[in-house]
């Protein structure tokens, strides 16, 4: 387990689509630092993160992950991944002490968000969970610019793996489990990690970080 992760007195329920890869960011960090969280299944092709009940009480937003927070009586509600990620990393070592690495850190799980999540996880999503034949003709028509995109982003992690083990320092950090989450699985969406060597090593040490957990 990763060390580090300060003592709490709190229990920790996530509201989820177990095929989601911003769900299992969270699921990972949680298990890395030996912390128990409950789950509760979402499908939201069903519409089952709008209903009224999930609105108020959940997410006005509509949206999963959601990390509920309960601590004696109260409880609170945190959606975005990266921010769930970030409360339960807080006081470990899967966030790094030095100021300048610690917003290293943020910029690639910016990146993650901003550049790699919307071309990479949506093309996994359209193409394996939803099924090219049932695109809209406006999805099909953005599918070779989110694969150039894709590529762009899983080449610049490549680079950047060639040089060194992790995103950033030298053991795993939030950055490295926010860009896993979605790599790991990307052949789904017709990405070829076989072209990319250095990412590919980097996905092998993280499946053997102790605390690991498979995506499911």
């Amino acid at each position: 387990m990763v060390k580090g992760a300060a003592v709490t007195q709190e229990s920790y329920l996530l509201h989820e689509d177990p095929f989601s890869g911003n769900c299992y960011k969270i699921r990972l960090t949680a298990a890395l630092l030996g912390l128990p969280v409950e789950r509760r299944f979402y499908d939201i092709l069903k519409g089952e993160t709008r209903t009224p009940e999930f609105l108020a009480q959940v997410n006005a937003n509509g949206r999963i992950p959601v990390l509920e927070i309960t601590t004696g009586e109260a409880k609170r509600f945190l959606p975005e991944s990266n921010a769930a990620c970030w409360y339960l990393a807080d006081g470990s070592d899967l966030i790094p002490k030095d100021r300048f690495a610690q917003a290293d850190m943020l910029r690639w799980m910016f990146f993650e968000q901003y550049n790699h999540e919307p071309n990479v996880a949506t093309l996994r999503f359209w193409l394996s969970h939803i099924g090219e034949p049932n695109l809209s003709p406006e999805q099909q028509a953005m599918i070779p610019a989110k694969r150039a995109n894709g590529d762009a982003a899983l080449r610049l992690m490549d680079e950047h793996l060639a040089r060194q083990d992790w995103f950033v320092g030298d053991s795993i950090t939030l950055a490295d489990i926010a860009l896993y989450a979605y790599t790991h699985v990307a052949e789904a969406g017709g990405f070829a990690l076989g072209d990319y060597p250095a990412l590919s090593r980097w996905l092998d040490r993280v499946a053997q970080v102790s605390g690991y957990i498979p995506m499911a």
